[in-house]
Protein backbone atom coordinates (compact mmCIF):
# COMPACT_ATOMS: atom_id res chain seq x y z
CA UNK A 1 0.00 0.00 0.00
CA UNK A 2 2.69 2.81 0.86
CA UNK A 3 4.62 1.79 -2.21
CA UNK A 4 1.38 1.85 -4.49
CA UNK A 5 0.56 5.64 -2.44
CA UNK A 6 3.98 7.21 -3.63
CA UNK A 7 4.10 6.11 -7.05
CA UNK A 8 0.54 6.75 -8.41
CA UNK A 9 -3.21 8.64 -7.79
CA UNK A 10 -4.86 5.92 -9.32
CA UNK A 11 -5.47 3.47 -6.44
CA UNK A 12 -8.90 1.91 -5.90
CA UNK A 13 -9.61 3.90 -2.96
CA UNK A 14 -8.80 7.36 -4.57
CA UNK A 15 -11.53 6.27 -7.60
CA UNK A 16 -14.09 5.20 -5.38
CA UNK A 17 -14.03 8.31 -2.70
CA UNK A 18 -13.81 10.34 -5.91
CA UNK A 19 -17.24 8.37 -7.24
CA UNK A 20 -19.16 9.16 -3.45
CA UNK A 21 -18.18 12.64 -3.65
CA UNK A 22 -19.34 13.52 -7.03
CA UNK A 23 -22.86 11.57 -6.04
CA UNK A 24 -22.48 13.72 -3.31
CA UNK A 25 -21.96 16.81 -4.85
CA UNK A 26 -24.97 16.17 -7.41
CA UNK A 27 -27.31 16.99 -4.87
CA UNK A 28 -25.86 20.44 -4.18
CA UNK A 29 -25.83 21.33 -8.07
CA UNK A 30 -29.10 20.12 -9.13
CA UNK A 31 -30.48 22.32 -5.64
CA UNK A 32 -28.25 25.45 -6.76
CA UNK A 33 -30.60 26.53 -9.27
CA UNK A 34 -33.84 24.83 -8.20
CA UNK A 35 -33.79 26.23 -4.67
CA UNK A 36 -33.94 29.99 -5.51
CA UNK A 37 -37.08 28.98 -8.23
CA UNK A 38 -38.89 26.91 -5.06
CA UNK A 39 -38.58 29.48 -2.56
CA UNK A 40 -39.26 32.53 -5.48
CA UNK A 41 -42.37 30.55 -6.31
CA UNK A 42 -42.95 30.93 -2.38
CA UNK A 43 -43.21 34.52 -2.66
CA UNK A 44 -39.71 34.99 -0.87
CA UNK A 45 -37.78 38.07 -1.98
CA UNK A 46 -34.15 38.11 -2.70
CA UNK A 47 -33.07 38.66 0.64
CA UNK A 48 -35.01 35.94 1.77
CA UNK A 49 -33.56 33.69 -0.47
CA UNK A 50 -30.37 34.52 0.86
CA UNK A 51 -30.71 33.91 4.38
CA UNK A 52 -32.44 30.40 3.42
CA UNK A 53 -29.22 29.57 1.67
CA UNK A 54 -27.46 30.47 4.78
CA UNK A 55 -28.93 28.14 6.85
CA UNK A 56 -27.06 25.07 5.03
CA UNK A 57 -23.86 27.18 6.44
CA UNK A 58 -24.45 27.90 9.32
CA UNK A 59 -25.58 24.20 10.58
CA UNK A 60 -22.49 23.12 8.38
CA UNK A 61 -20.00 25.66 9.99
CA UNK A 62 -21.10 24.63 13.53
CA UNK A 63 -20.90 21.12 13.43
CA UNK A 64 -17.21 20.80 12.13
CA UNK A 65 -15.28 20.87 15.22
CA UNK A 66 -17.51 17.69 16.81
CA UNK A 67 -17.08 15.87 13.29
CA UNK A 68 -13.71 16.18 12.63
CA UNK A 69 -13.10 14.85 16.19
CA UNK A 70 -15.41 12.36 15.14
CA UNK A 71 -13.31 11.61 12.03
CA UNK A 72 -10.15 11.37 13.86
CA UNK A 73 -11.83 9.04 16.91
CA UNK A 74 -14.16 6.79 14.66
CA UNK A 75 -13.71 6.80 11.00
CA UNK A 76 -13.05 9.20 8.06
CA UNK A 77 -15.22 7.25 5.71
CA UNK A 78 -17.66 6.35 8.12
CA UNK A 79 -17.93 9.78 8.72
CA UNK A 80 -18.65 11.03 4.77
CA UNK A 81 -20.99 8.07 4.75
CA UNK A 82 -22.97 9.11 7.46
CA UNK A 83 -23.06 13.08 5.59
CA UNK A 84 -24.11 11.44 2.54
CA UNK A 85 -27.53 9.31 4.49
CA UNK A 86 -28.25 12.47 6.56
CA UNK A 87 -28.16 14.63 3.28
CA UNK A 88 -30.34 12.28 1.50
CA UNK A 89 -33.24 11.89 4.22
CA UNK A 90 -33.16 15.68 5.25
CA UNK A 91 -34.25 17.00 1.53
CA UNK A 92 -37.18 15.42 2.27
CA UNK A 93 -38.39 18.50 4.51
CA UNK A 94 -38.67 20.33 1.08
CA UNK A 95 -42.33 18.83 0.30
CA UNK A 96 -43.79 21.16 2.91
CA UNK A 97 -44.49 23.81 0.83
CA UNK A 98 -43.33 26.51 3.23
CA UNK A 99 -40.30 29.04 3.58
CA UNK A 100 -39.31 27.52 7.09
CA UNK A 101 -39.84 24.00 6.19
CA UNK A 102 -37.31 24.55 3.60
CA UNK A 103 -35.39 26.96 5.79
CA UNK A 104 -35.17 24.38 8.01
CA UNK A 105 -34.40 21.05 5.35
CA UNK A 106 -31.53 23.31 3.85
CA UNK A 107 -29.86 24.32 7.86
CA UNK A 108 -30.05 19.68 7.91
CA UNK A 109 -28.93 19.24 4.37
CA UNK A 110 -25.78 21.48 5.76
CA UNK A 111 -25.02 18.69 8.91
CA UNK A 112 -25.22 16.63 6.10
CA UNK A 113 -22.64 18.29 4.27
CA UNK A 114 -20.46 18.67 7.18
CA UNK A 115 -19.35 14.79 7.15
CA UNK A 116 -19.42 14.49 3.59
CA UNK A 117 -16.93 17.01 3.25
CA UNK A 118 -14.96 16.70 6.42
CA UNK A 119 -14.67 13.10 6.01
CA UNK A 120 -13.41 13.57 1.85
CA UNK A 121 -11.05 15.54 3.00
CA UNK A 122 -9.31 13.34 5.91
CA UNK A 123 -9.92 10.69 3.16
CA UNK A 124 -7.52 12.59 0.68
CA UNK A 125 -5.31 13.75 3.00
CA UNK A 126 -4.74 10.05 4.22
CA UNK A 127 -4.34 8.29 0.71
CA UNK A 128 -2.71 11.30 -1.65
CA UNK A 129 0.89 10.85 -2.71
CA UNK A 130 3.25 13.32 -0.67
CA UNK A 131 4.73 14.46 -4.21
CA UNK A 132 2.04 14.49 -6.52
CA UNK A 133 -0.75 16.34 -4.07
CA UNK A 134 -1.44 19.46 -5.73
CA UNK A 135 -1.97 16.97 -8.90
CA UNK A 136 -4.17 15.00 -6.48
CA UNK A 137 -6.32 17.81 -4.89
CA UNK A 138 -6.49 19.14 -8.60
CA UNK A 139 -8.00 16.04 -9.75
CA UNK A 140 -10.51 15.43 -6.62
CA UNK A 141 -12.13 19.23 -6.38
CA UNK A 142 -12.04 18.76 -9.76
CA UNK A 143 -14.25 15.23 -9.64
CA UNK A 144 -16.55 17.56 -7.48
CA UNK A 145 -17.18 20.60 -9.36
CA UNK A 146 -18.13 18.41 -12.33
CA UNK A 147 -21.27 17.90 -11.01
CA UNK A 148 -22.13 21.48 -12.34
CA UNK A 149 -22.01 20.16 -15.99
CA UNK A 150 -24.98 18.07 -16.11
CA UNK A 151 -26.81 18.28 -12.61
CA UNK A 152 -28.06 21.63 -12.55
CA UNK A 153 -29.31 21.32 -16.54
CA UNK A 154 -30.87 18.10 -15.21
CA UNK A 155 -32.45 19.27 -12.66
CA UNK A 156 -33.87 22.11 -14.84
CA UNK A 157 -34.98 19.55 -17.09
CA UNK A 158 -36.76 17.29 -14.44
CA UNK A 159 -38.52 20.33 -13.18
CA UNK A 160 -39.86 21.36 -16.29
CA UNK A 161 -40.96 18.63 -17.83
CA UNK A 162 -44.16 17.28 -18.72
CA UNK A 163 -44.23 14.16 -15.82
CA UNK A 164 -41.75 16.83 -13.48
CA UNK A 165 -41.86 19.47 -10.39
CA UNK A 166 -40.07 20.14 -7.17
CA UNK A 167 -40.78 17.04 -5.70
CA UNK A 168 -39.29 14.59 -8.31
CA UNK A 169 -36.14 17.31 -8.38
CA UNK A 170 -35.98 16.37 -4.22
CA UNK A 171 -36.80 12.62 -4.98
CA UNK A 172 -33.78 12.61 -7.50
CA UNK A 173 -31.01 14.29 -5.31
CA UNK A 174 -31.98 11.93 -2.20
CA UNK A 175 -31.51 8.42 -4.17
CA UNK A 176 -27.68 10.00 -5.79
CA UNK A 177 -26.85 10.71 -1.93
CA UNK A 178 -27.96 7.53 -1.16
CA UNK A 179 -26.04 5.90 -3.99
CA UNK A 180 -22.91 8.10 -2.76
CA UNK A 181 -23.11 6.28 0.42
CA UNK A 182 -23.26 2.77 -0.67
CA UNK A 183 -20.36 3.84 -3.22
CA UNK A 184 -18.31 4.95 0.09
CA UNK A 185 -19.32 1.94 1.70
CA UNK A 186 -17.54 -0.39 -1.15
CA UNK A 187 -14.50 1.59 -0.40
CA UNK A 188 -14.20 1.62 3.16
CA UNK A 189 -12.51 -1.64 3.49
CA UNK A 190 -9.54 -0.48 0.77
CA UNK A 191 -8.59 2.53 3.68
CA UNK A 192 -5.14 2.55 5.00
CA UNK A 193 -5.31 2.69 8.63
CA UNK A 194 -2.54 4.60 10.09
CA UNK A 195 -1.83 3.95 13.65
CA UNK A 196 -3.00 6.07 16.06
CA UNK A 197 -0.47 8.26 18.43
CA UNK A 198 -1.83 7.82 21.71
CA UNK A 199 -2.30 11.06 24.17
CA UNK A 200 -2.15 10.99 28.01
CA UNK A 201 -4.47 13.83 28.28
CA UNK A 202 -7.11 12.66 25.55
CA UNK A 203 -9.85 11.84 28.27
CA UNK A 204 -9.65 14.55 30.37
CA UNK A 205 -9.25 17.60 27.27
CA UNK A 206 -11.88 15.80 25.11
CA UNK A 207 -14.03 18.59 25.40
CA UNK A 208 -11.48 20.98 24.34
CA UNK A 209 -10.28 19.16 21.13
CA UNK A 210 -14.02 19.29 20.28
CA UNK A 211 -14.36 22.97 20.43
CA UNK A 212 -11.28 23.73 19.16
CA UNK A 213 -12.46 25.59 16.56
CA UNK A 214 -8.92 27.31 14.98
CA UNK A 215 -6.14 24.94 13.66
CA UNK A 216 -2.95 27.15 13.61
CA UNK A 217 -1.48 25.17 10.79
CA UNK A 218 -3.90 25.25 8.42
CA UNK A 219 -5.89 29.13 9.15
CA UNK A 220 -3.94 30.71 6.16
CA UNK A 221 -4.91 28.05 3.66
CA UNK A 222 -8.94 28.06 5.25
CA UNK A 223 -9.37 32.05 5.10
CA UNK A 224 -7.96 32.23 1.44
CA UNK A 225 -10.41 29.72 0.33
CA UNK A 226 -13.15 31.54 2.40
CA UNK A 227 -12.27 34.59 0.47
CA UNK A 228 -12.16 32.98 -3.08
CA UNK A 229 -15.81 31.59 -2.68
CA UNK A 230 -17.37 34.62 -1.13
CA UNK A 231 -18.71 35.22 -4.10
CA UNK A 232 -19.46 31.80 -5.66
CA UNK A 233 -23.27 32.28 -4.92
CA UNK A 234 -23.40 34.89 -7.20
CA UNK A 235 -22.40 32.72 -10.13
CA UNK A 236 -24.15 29.30 -8.92
CA UNK A 237 -27.31 30.41 -7.29
CA UNK A 238 -28.21 33.95 -7.85
CA UNK A 239 -27.51 34.01 -11.92
CA UNK A 240 -30.69 32.29 -12.69
CA UNK A 241 -32.52 34.84 -11.07
CA UNK A 242 -30.44 37.38 -12.70
CA UNK A 243 -31.29 35.72 -16.30
CA UNK A 244 -34.74 36.18 -16.22
CA UNK A 245 -34.29 39.58 -15.20
CA UNK A 246 -32.72 39.84 -18.21
CA UNK A 247 -35.34 37.83 -20.59
CA UNK A 248 -32.38 35.51 -21.23
CA UNK A 249 -33.99 31.80 -22.16
CA UNK A 250 -32.18 28.44 -22.51
CA UNK A 251 -30.05 29.45 -19.40
CA UNK A 252 -29.25 25.62 -18.82
CA UNK A 253 -25.94 25.64 -21.26
CA UNK A 254 -24.46 28.23 -18.64
CA UNK A 255 -23.91 25.35 -15.86
CA UNK A 256 -22.85 23.16 -18.55
CA UNK A 257 -20.20 25.61 -19.45
CA UNK A 258 -19.06 26.86 -16.04
CA UNK A 259 -19.39 22.99 -15.09
CA UNK A 260 -17.32 21.96 -17.42
CA UNK A 261 -15.02 24.75 -17.31
CA UNK A 262 -14.33 23.61 -13.42
CA UNK A 263 -14.07 20.12 -14.46
CA UNK A 264 -11.51 20.51 -16.51
CA UNK A 265 -9.24 23.39 -15.15
CA UNK A 266 -8.67 21.96 -11.39
CA UNK A 267 -7.00 19.36 -12.17
CA UNK A 268 -4.70 21.25 -14.88
CA UNK A 269 -4.85 24.20 -13.18
CA UNK A 270 -3.61 21.74 -9.72
CA UNK A 271 -0.73 20.35 -11.47
CA UNK A 272 0.29 24.16 -12.38
CA UNK A 273 0.34 24.88 -8.69
CA UNK A 274 3.01 22.24 -8.24
CA UNK A 275 5.24 23.76 -10.77
CA UNK A 276 4.60 27.60 -10.49
CA UNK A 277 4.50 28.23 -6.90
CA UNK A 278 1.34 28.20 -4.52
CA UNK A 279 1.10 31.91 -4.18
CA UNK A 280 1.14 33.01 -7.98
CA UNK A 281 -1.94 30.54 -8.26
CA UNK A 282 -4.06 32.17 -5.75
CA UNK A 283 -3.14 35.69 -7.25
CA UNK A 284 -4.07 34.18 -10.44
CA UNK A 285 -7.51 32.48 -9.33
CA UNK A 286 -8.01 35.90 -7.53
CA UNK A 287 -7.38 38.02 -10.59
CA UNK A 288 -9.74 36.22 -12.84
CA UNK A 289 -12.41 36.38 -10.50
CA UNK A 290 -12.39 40.10 -10.23
CA UNK A 291 -12.42 40.42 -14.44
CA UNK A 292 -15.26 38.13 -14.41
CA UNK A 293 -17.16 40.17 -11.96
CA UNK A 294 -16.55 43.44 -13.64
CA UNK A 295 -17.41 41.96 -16.87
CA UNK A 296 -20.81 40.65 -15.97
CA UNK A 297 -22.12 44.32 -15.61
CA UNK A 298 -21.68 44.76 -19.08
CA UNK A 299 -23.04 41.65 -20.49
CA UNK A 300 -26.98 41.27 -21.78
CA UNK A 301 -26.86 38.00 -23.72
CA UNK A 302 -26.60 34.53 -22.82
CA UNK A 303 -23.14 33.84 -24.60
CA UNK A 304 -21.62 36.97 -22.94
CA UNK A 305 -23.44 35.77 -19.28
CA UNK A 306 -21.14 31.98 -20.04
CA UNK A 307 -18.33 33.64 -21.00
CA UNK A 308 -18.13 35.67 -17.89
CA UNK A 309 -18.44 32.94 -16.32
CA UNK A 310 -16.64 30.27 -17.58
CA UNK A 311 -13.29 32.95 -16.91
CA UNK A 312 -15.11 33.29 -13.03
CA UNK A 313 -14.58 29.39 -12.66
CA UNK A 314 -11.11 28.94 -14.13
CA UNK A 315 -9.82 31.72 -11.09
CA UNK A 316 -11.85 29.74 -9.03
CA UNK A 317 -10.40 26.41 -10.34
CA UNK A 318 -6.67 27.65 -9.58
CA UNK A 319 -7.50 28.66 -6.53
CA UNK A 320 -9.38 26.74 -4.70
CA UNK A 321 -7.65 23.52 -6.04
CA UNK A 322 -4.39 25.62 -4.75
CA UNK A 323 -5.43 26.02 -1.31
CA UNK A 324 -6.42 22.59 -1.15
CA UNK A 325 -3.48 21.71 -1.97
CA UNK A 326 -1.69 23.68 1.13
CA UNK A 327 -3.78 22.46 3.35
CA UNK A 328 -3.22 18.60 2.46
CA UNK A 329 0.43 19.81 3.07
CA UNK A 330 0.15 21.52 6.33
CA UNK A 331 -2.32 18.86 7.95
CA UNK A 332 -0.80 17.35 11.17
CA UNK A 333 -1.58 13.38 9.87
CA UNK A 334 -2.75 12.61 14.01
CA UNK A 335 -5.27 15.55 13.63
CA UNK A 336 -6.07 15.11 10.41
CA UNK A 337 -9.93 15.02 10.41
CA UNK A 338 -9.98 17.80 12.44
CA UNK A 339 -7.88 20.13 10.46
CA UNK A 340 -9.60 18.96 7.59
CA UNK A 341 -12.71 19.65 9.27
CA UNK A 342 -11.71 23.71 9.93
CA UNK A 343 -9.90 23.72 6.23
CA UNK A 344 -13.54 22.29 5.02
CA UNK A 345 -15.64 25.20 7.04
CA UNK A 346 -14.30 27.75 4.61
CA UNK A 347 -16.33 26.31 1.71
CA UNK A 348 -19.97 26.51 3.72
CA UNK A 349 -19.30 29.90 5.66
CA UNK A 350 -18.49 31.57 2.21
CA UNK A 351 -21.59 30.35 0.85
CA UNK A 352 -23.51 31.63 3.95
CA UNK A 353 -21.74 34.68 4.39
CA UNK A 354 -21.56 34.95 0.16
CA UNK A 355 -25.08 34.34 -0.01
CA UNK A 356 -26.85 36.83 2.40
CA UNK A 357 -23.94 39.70 0.67
CA UNK A 358 -25.44 38.88 -2.70
CA UNK A 359 -29.61 38.76 -2.00
CA UNK A 360 -28.71 41.53 0.48
CA UNK A 361 -26.70 43.62 -2.19
CA UNK A 362 -29.23 43.03 -5.11
CA UNK A 363 -32.08 44.36 -2.61
CA UNK A 364 -30.05 47.27 -1.76
CA UNK A 365 -27.91 48.28 -5.26
CA UNK A 366 -29.35 45.78 -7.49
CA UNK A 367 -27.66 43.45 -9.71
CA UNK A 368 -24.87 45.33 -11.09
CA UNK A 369 -24.18 46.70 -7.79
CA UNK A 370 -24.33 43.78 -6.23
CA UNK A 371 -21.72 42.42 -8.93
CA UNK A 372 -18.85 45.47 -8.44
CA UNK A 373 -19.74 44.73 -4.78
CA UNK A 374 -18.41 41.15 -4.76
CA UNK A 375 -15.48 42.15 -7.50
CA UNK A 376 -13.96 44.95 -4.63
CA UNK A 377 -13.79 41.70 -2.00
CA UNK A 378 -12.26 39.88 -4.71
CA UNK A 379 -9.93 42.69 -5.38
CA UNK A 380 -9.19 42.93 -1.68
CA UNK A 381 -8.14 39.02 -1.60
CA UNK A 382 -5.87 39.68 -4.35
CA UNK A 383 -3.99 42.48 -2.76
CA UNK A 384 -3.96 40.12 0.63
CA UNK A 385 -2.89 36.92 -1.25
CA UNK A 386 0.11 39.36 -3.09
CA UNK A 387 1.06 40.89 0.48
CA UNK A 388 1.09 36.99 2.27
CA UNK A 389 2.94 35.48 -0.67
CA UNK A 390 6.00 34.46 1.66
CA UNK A 391 3.72 32.80 4.24
CA UNK A 392 2.36 30.64 0.90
Amino acid sequence: MAHQRLDTIWTRTFILLCAAQLLGYAQHFMLAPVLPLFLTQLGAPPVVVGIVLACFAVTSVVVRPLVGHWADRWSEAGVMISGLLFQAVSIFLCFIPFVPATALANGLRGIGWAGLNTGGYSLLALISPEKKRGAASGLYSGVQSSAQIFFPPFALWLLYASFGGYRLVFVVTAIFSIAGALTGWAMASSVPRPAKVSRTNEKTDWWREIFHFVEPEIFLPSLLLLWLNLSLPAITNFIILYAKELGIGNFAAYFVVIGATSMLGRPLLGRLSDRIGRPRSIAAGFALQVVALVLITVMASLMGVIVCGAIYMLGNAIGSSTTLALAVERADPQRRGKQMATFSVAYPLSYGVGSLITGSAIDIAGYIGMFLLLAAIQAAGLLFAVGRGAKL
